[in-house]
C-alpha cells in the first residue's frame, strides 16, 4: 500500500504574517518528511507518528515539548497519546512534568507496562524506571511564554479558551497520522495544554477516541483544540465512525467539526486518514498548520 503521513502544529488563532507562524510551519514540513522517511524504509506507521511528534515537540513554536504553555501557577504539564490502528493497543500520559518528549513517555508506557495511561508524579516515576530522562523547566519554556504568563496573572477574568480567539496567539496541540506499507495505521498527539489552567488539568489530547484514535477497520485521527469541548463529543472516534458509515476523511472530519460547533459550540482541528489512505483535515479555527506526504512524493503543506 502507498504510504501517507499528515502532521498538524495546532488549531488557532494564528497570525500567518509571523515569523512563529512560518516557523511552525517548517516544524510541519520536517517533521512529515522523517515521518514519511521512517514508512519509506519500511517502518510501522506507529514508529512513522511517534517520530514526527518528537520532532513537533522538540519545536519551540509549537504547544508540546519545548514551547507548552504555562499553567496558572508557573508550571508546565503535558499530555500526550499514541495508538496502534492494527491492534487498538494504546499508550498515554496526563499531566506529566519535565519531560522533553511526552510521546515517547506514552509509547513505553503501551510497550513496557501492563497499563495504558499514566498520569503526574507516577507516570515520572515510569519514565526514571524506563530510563527516560528528566528535564528542567527552563529547557521547555520558549519564546515569550513566561511574559505572557506574568501579564495573565493580573487577570483574574482570563478564559482558557481564549487563546483560540485572541489575534495572533499560536495554536494548541500537535499531532500526526500514517498509514504504512502494511496497511497498518496509527495516530499520536501531545500537546502543552493551555494557558493558565489549573494544575493537573487533563484535555482531550491523551483521551482515546477524543484527542486522538486509531483502527485499521476505519482510519486514523488527531485532533487539536478547546479540549474541554472536543472531549465531549469524543471528536476523534465520531471521525473513525463517519468513516465506517461511508464518509471519506475529507467528509469525516468536516462532519465531525460541525457537531462540534453545533453540539457544544467549541473550535479546532483535526486530521485524518482512512483506510483506502484517503487524507482529511478541517479546522474551524483561523489556521491549523499541516503537511502531508504520500509515499516518495515531496512534502506538502497547508494551513
Amino acid at each position: 500500500m502507498e504510504t501517507v503521513i499528515v502532521v498538524h502544529g495546532g488549531a488557532g488563532a494564528w497570525d500567518m504574517a509571523s515569523n512563529r507562524f512560518a516557523e511552525a510551519l517548517v516544524a510541519c514540513t520536517t517533521a512529515a518528511a522523517a515521518g514519511q522517511a521512517v514508512l519509506l524504509q519500511g517502518g510501522s506507521a506507529l514508529e512513522a507518528v511517534e517520530t514526527a511528534v518528537r520532532l513537533l515537540e522538540d519545536a519551540p513554536a509549537l504547544d508540546a515539548g519545548r514551547g507548552s504553555y504555562l499553567n496558572a501557577v508557573g508550571d508546565i504539564e503535558m499530555d500526550a497519546l499514541i495508538m496502534d490502528g492494527r491492534t487498538l493497543d494504546l499508550g498515554a500520559v496526563g499531566a506529566v512534568r519535565c519531560i522533553q518528549n511526552p510521546i515517547t513517555l506514552a509509547r513505553r508506557v503501551m510497550t513496557d507496562s501492563e497499563h495504558a495511561f499514566l498520569v503526574g508524579p507516577g507516570a515520572e516515576a515510569f519514565a526514571e524506571s524506563v530510563g527516560i530522562p528528566r528535564c528542567k523547566l527552563a529547557d521547555l519554556l520558549a519564546g515569550e511564554e513566561l511574559a505572557a504568563y506574568e501579564a495573565l496573572r493580573q487577570r483574574s477574568d482570563y478564559q482558557t479558551a481564549e487563546i483560540f480567539t485572541q489575534p495572533g496567539a499560536m495554536g494548541d496541540t500537535v499531532g500526526a497520522v500514517a498509514v504504512d506499507q502494511a496497511g497498518n495505521l496509527a495516530a499520536a498527539t501531545s500537546t502543552g495544554g493551555t494557558r493558565k489552567k489549573l494544575p493537573g488539568r487533563v484535555g482531550d489530547s491523551p483521551l482515546p477516541g477524543c484527542g486522538g484514535y486509531a483502527d485499521n477497520w476505519t482510519g486514523a485521527v488527531s485532533a487539536t483544540g478547546h479540549g474541554e469541548a472536543l472531549l465531549r463529543v469524543m471528536i476523534s472516534k465520531r471521525v473513525c465512525d463517519f468513516i465506517a458509515g461511508g464518509l471519506s476523511a475529507q467528509r469525516a472530519c468536516e462532519a465531525a467539526l460541525q457537531v462540534l460547533e453545533e453540539r457544544v459550540n467549541g473550535v479546532g482541528g483535526l486530521i485524518a486518514i482512512d483506510t483506502r489512505g484517503r487524507i482529511g483535515a478541517a479546522y474551524n479555527t483561523t489556521a491549523m498548520p499541516h503537511a502531508f506526504a504520500r509515499g516518495e512524493q515531496p512534502v506538502e503543506t497547508a494551513h
